[in-house]
């Protein structure tokens, strides 16, 4: 920035310079012939271009680290006791964070689809259905596969439903799914292949 102050009577003044390139006041010619035009009110700003794209990229990651990232999915494989096999569609969901979302705020779920929950060690599982809007049935499953409970969880309601016992899977489906499709406990889930394949 130049800029001129005003000296003494024999020493009209001397410049200074502050952050060249980013703000600029013109040089006044002299004392007393200075004109208005030589001084503007405000001083002109130059912003670098890169300042700008620094500023894009910048909120475009910020925009896209907020919003919810794509699970995997796959077909998930069920052996029916009283039936032949069969599968559904899910999404994966593996980290604590995908845990927690579930299927909240989702408006509607196919027929044939759903969610698995992946879960690390055995573990008495609890599920509520916060800003869940649709109703679901739940089936959670032993490490080897098998189904232990089903049961249904209504939409929006905030009780706990928990396994019976330790578990280390749950899948979410529409509700009714499970009998509908000849699904029940006792059937094997073939997770352990699933995983291989989306590995």
């Amino acid at each position: 920035m130049n800029f001129n102050v005003r000296g003494k009577p024999g020493n009209p003044g001397r410049a200074f310079t502050f952050f060249p390139g980013i703000f600029h006041f013109p040089r006044r010619p002299g004392i007393g012939s200075a004109r208005k035009q030589d001084f503007p009110d405000r001083p002109v700003m130059r912003i670098p271009a890169s300042l700008f794209l620094f500023a894009f990229f910048f909120a475009a990651a910020a925009f896209v680290s907020c919003g919810p990232q794509k699970l995997k999915t796959g077909e998930l494989a069920i052996e029916r006791s009283g039936g032949a096999p069969l599968s559904v569609k899910v999404e994966l969901a593996r980290t604590g964070e995908e845990h927690a979302r579930g299927l909240m705020h989702r408006k509607q779920l196919p027929q044939g689809e759903g969610m698995l929950f992946i879960f690390g060690r055995d573990q008495v599982l609890s599920f509520w259905m916060k800003d869940t809007l649709i109703p679901l049935s739940i089936a959670f499953i032993a490490s080897d596969g098998r189904i232990i409970d089903i049961k249904d969880m209504q939409a929006l309601d905030t009780t706990a439903v928990k396994s019976s016992r330790s578990v280390r899977y749950a899948l979410e489906v529409p509700q009714g799914w499970f009998d509908r499709a000849g699904v029940g406990e006792g059937d094997i889930v073939r997770v352990e292949e699933l995983l291989r394949k989306t590995e």
